[in-house]
């Protein structure tokens, strides 16, 4: 018998941030928890990414998990929105880097792909295939925490398959595989 692995998903946002959690053991898997944290009601973006990181922090310390999943940036028209996008995600990764977890990143059409079977299924479609394979019995209103649950799945179903996702296991790590992010 193996031990029981916990995998985080997180669908950073600024707005909503989505995240899920679920236990894997024997190759089966189980939801632990899916909410969303609701941003609007900030009107600084400085103090939302606070509470990005500070919410990350606590699932991190009350759920310990031992990897966690990250749905990546898409790539939009709009400049300000993408930028705003990544500050999102960095600041959850750099959360789970403080953790000393190992993190990997998917595209939208991955974590779309492995869940339904189809890159460009509808947020709606990803929720109902989860609500099946979960047996959840309501989905949310909002398909936010959905999204970070197909995250966290996707990652379950590429665990040990070889991947073109960025993973990072630590500060170095990042550090190494990025090397021209780094200013002298």
């Amino acid at each position: 018998m193996q031990e029981e692995q916990i995998i985080l998903g997180v669908d950073p946002g600024t707005t909503i941030m989505g995240f899920g959690l679920i236990a894997v053991k024997n190759d089966k898997m189980r939801m632990i928890q899916m909410h969303e944290l609701h941003l609007k009601k900030y009107d600084n973006h400085f103090l939302k990414l606070h509470h990005i990181f500070k919410r990350t922090i606590e699932l991190i310390d009350e759920y310990h998990p031992d990897e966690m999943a990250l749905e990546a940036p898409f790539f939009g028209k709009n400049v300000q929105s993408m930028l705003k996008l990544g500050r999102a995600q960095g600041v959850a990764m750099a959360a789970g880097l403080s953790r000393e977890l190992t993190i990997t990143e998917y595209s939208p059409k991955k974590i779309k792909m492995a869940i339904t079977g189809n890159g460009n299924a509808s947020k709606e479609q990803v929720a109902k295939m989860l609500q099946q394979l979960l047996k959840i019995k309501t989905l949310p209103k909002n398909l936010d925490a959905t999204d970070g649950l197909a995250a966290a799945v996707c990652h379950f179903y590429n665990m040990g398959k070889p991947t073109n996702e960025k993973n990072y296991s630590g500060w170095s790590a990042y550090v190494s595989q990025n090397p021209k992010k780094i200013k002298s």
